[in-house]
């Protein structure tokens, strides 16, 4: 290694070492700082190491490309760029702990976990550098990219026509996911691909990937931009701006999953005379259930309570009925008032600033 090379080694490693002043900070004052004023970089050794070990696994597999990343505040990767953006806490130890803390986890927090994410978001910087998706083959066998992305997606969990990846069955959410994940399969070293899914229709999948690859393989791609959407340096939002609507947002999600749940148990039409309304059920019940779910899972009353009177309300607004018996109904609504409130646990975290 020439001399000029060590000493820039030694001065980025210096760099990433250098303590910032608000490593210090408390909670919440640390909330109050805008993203632009942590002045982070890329040079975290843990996340470094996996992005160097991602750019490995794709020369390795003869691939050219090497998306670029950037920090941004969530993972994602912007159609048309060959490249992709991570969340800003994999930046410092100090941003994971405060994650963790808000969310109770950091998605790619834990180094296996981030390492099948970078494969995730370079099949779409590969997808997008070669425009893969305007391909016939790669619309016969995942779909049409064009289709709306949902909301929500409802999962087959015994669904053998796609590859297990992320986890939630998230190859199912979307086409270009489908292809993500696929690659994600694909590219992993040693994860006997061809063996572990022989049986499974998602195997024609990896094969359409494999096939996809060695048609661009030691080629330039089309796409050659080094885009960057919403980077961390420009971004003048607080920390307690960007919790406060991520926490928003699982709200919504969590109510939207109270209104599925209620739906399983409780009908919209009166099947039987004299079924009683679902929220005057819940609402008579709400001694019984409330403590049953707060001695099974250790929370406050408050908080459980709290839970239950959203399921009521939704109840009503959904105009719902009892359907089948009444304890058969108890015992579902037991069961979905512990399913949510344990969702909704947050942990103890620190008051948010206006």
């Amino acid at each position: 290694m020439s001399r000029s090379r060590a000493v820039r080694r030694l001065a980025a490693a210096r760099g990433a070492r250098r303590t910032l002043g608000w490593t210090r900070l408390t909670d919440e004052q640390l909330l109050k700082l805008r993203f632009c004023d942590l002045k982070l970089s890329m040079r975290r050794p843990p996340l470094r190491r996996r992005i160097g070990r991602l750019y490995a696994d794709l020369r390795n597999r003869g691939i050219r490309i090497r998306p670029h990343v950037w920090l941004s505040e969530e993972w994602f990767s912007p159609d048309g760029v060959p490249g992709f953006a991570v969340p800003f806490y994999l930046a410092h130890a100090r941003l994971e702990r405060l994650e963790r803390r808000m969310m109770r986890e950091a998605e790619g927090g834990n180094s296996r976990l981030l390492l099948r994410i970078l494969r995730h978001e370079a099949g779409h910087a590969l997808d997008n550098a070669y425009r893969l998706r305007r391909r016939r083959r790669w619309r016969e066998v995942f779909g049409a990219a064009s289709r709306p992305y949902p909301a929500r997606y409802r999962a087959r969990p015994g669904s053998r026509r796609y590859v297990h990846h992320l986890g939630e069955w998230y190859a199912q959410a979307h086409p270009t996911e489908d292809f993500a994940e696929t690659f994600a399969v694909w590219l992993a070293p040693r994860s006997g691909w061809r063996k572990s899914y022989a049986d499974w229709p998602a195997l024609h999948k990896l094969q359409a990937v494999d096939e996809l690859v060695a048609s661009v393989r030691d080629r330039l791609p089309a796409v050659r931009n080094r885009t960057r959407i919403e980077p961390l340096e420009s971004n003048t939002r607080t920390l307690a701006q960007h919790y406060r609507r991520k926490l928003r947002h699982n709200r919504q999600i969590r109510r939207g999953l109270a209104d599925e749940l209620l739906k399983r148990a409780f009908g919209a039409e009166r099947t039987r005379r004299g079924a009683p309304r679902a929220a005057a059920l819940l609402r008579g019940n709400q001694r019984a259930l409330t403590a049953g779910v707060v001695r099974e899972l250790g929370l406050t009353r408050y908080s459980v309570t709290q839970i239950l009177r959203m399921l009521i309300e939704r109840s009503e607004r959904l105009g719902l009925y009892v359907r089948g018996s009444r304890r058969e109904a108890l015992h579902y609504s037991r069961w979905m008032l512990g399913r949510l409130a344990g969702l909704y646990a947050q942990g103890e975290t620190p008051h948010l600033p206006l």
